[in-house]
């Protein structure tokens, strides 16, 4: 393969690898927090877990996602 065509799917793996671990830390975070509200307090505390699950899936993939932009940086050097 070219050199160009083989930058290209590095960057595509790379990239990829980014947004479906910052999707993916979402979607637990939010499935948590609903599956709290739902099965474990039976809907009494309807919405508050799901926001609270959302918040830490958010935040689980800003983290995701500073750690390989930091990993990234010290293959660089």
């Amino acid at each position: 393969m070219s050199d160009l065509k083989n930058e290209w799917i590095h960057l595509l793996a790379n990239y990829g690898h980014v947004g479906f671990t910052f999707v993916a830390a979402i979607f637990i975070g939010l499935g948590g927090g609903i599956l709290l509200d739902q099965k474990v307090f039976d809907g009494r505390t309807a919405p508050w877990f799901t926001f609270i699950g959302l918040a830490f899936g958010i935040a689980a993939g800003f983290k995701n996602l500073l750690d390989i932009v930091w990993r990234h940086q010290d293959k660089k050097k």
